[in-house]
């Protein structure tokens, strides 16, 4: 989990995936659906994946022989998704975040809602031994909390028929629904934070998040010798929360090549194996 983005978050959920995978059974989830990268990552592209779609949002539809011209559903929305044309309401699916309001003050009952594609659920084994779930929110389309939740729900099954020991979940960066929940459920969760002054203010957000739910976590600081300072602050802050600090990763430019070649950076740069065992090592302490 990250607050904030770029952080090197599905980077290091990668490498870990990968060696996790070497001595247990494993599967992934990607719960980052509007942008996962975790099997470009693991070098898998859209073809790889057995799709479905999903149908978690609704829009609204006029029934337009009962509509009574009343206005009451344009002066209730309050996202501007309605406009009125010809006496009648035009609803716009990019603008309507799908509340009901129109629906409920409807006193002709002819605004119905009706489920959409909103996004599309992907299957696919990797190249590495392991399955993946990963979800995909169409552009426009709301409700990735609930996207991420049917993500998880499809892992934990898969997990429970192929009697899998770990699910490693790259949540969504930020701290909204969707990052929300990516950790509802789990049984520890590793922060990955940089040092700088916004992600340390993100870090602060994250764990706060994490406190809430009562969940052990501990947190990885990448690229920790860009800004030394800014690390000593986060060390800090783990310590005043009696935190694990699981491991300092340098700023290694085998990241960017490792993220251009579509393969973990451990697949990349195999001297980085032993710092990532290392943080495994760190892991299974608590686990």
């Amino acid at each position: 989990m990250s607050g904030k983005g770029g952080t090197g978050k599905t980077s290091i959920a990668s490498s870990l995936a990968i060696l996790l995978s070497k001595k247990h059974k494993i599967m992934c989830a990607d719960c980052d659906v509007d942008t996962p990268n975790l099997g470009l990552l693991l070098g898998l592209n859209e073809k790889n994946y057995s799709w479905k779609r999903l149908y978690t949002s609704e829009k609204p539809a006029l029934i337009s022989n009962k509509c009574i011209g009343c206005r009451a559903c344009l002066n209730t929305c309050v996202f501007n998704a309605i406009s009125w044309k010809n006496e009648k309401p035009v609803f716009n699916k990019l603008l309507c975040e799908g509340c009901g309001a129109c629906e409920i003050v409807c006193p002709a009952d002819a605004i119905k809602f009706k489920k959409v594609n909103n996004a599309m659920l992907g299957i696919a084994s990797s190249h590495y031994g392991f399955k993946i779930v990963t979800g995909q929110l169409k552009m426009g389309e709301s409700g990735s909390g609930k996207i991420v939740s049917l993500v998880k729900q499809e892992a934990e099954r898969i997990a429970k028929n192929d009697s899998c020991e770990f699910i490693l979940v790259d949540s969504a960066a930020g701290t909204g629904c969707p990052a929300i929940a990516s950790i509802q459920g789990s049984s520890y969760v590793i922060a990955v934070t940089e040092p700088s002054p916004s992600a340390l203010s993100d870090l602060n957000r994250t764990l706060a998040i994490v406190r809430h739910f009562r969940i052990p976590y501990g947190v990885i600081i990448n690229k920790y010798d860009l800004n030394k300072k800014y690390t000593l602050k986060i060390k800090h802050t783990i310590q005043k929360q009696n935190a694990q600090l699981l491991g300092l990763i340098p700023y290694d430019d085998a990241f960017i090549k490792s993220l251009l070649n579509l393969e973990p950076v451990i697949v990349h740069n195999k001297e980085l194996e032993a710092l990532f065992s290392d943080i495994i090592k760190c892991m299974y302490h608590v686990l």
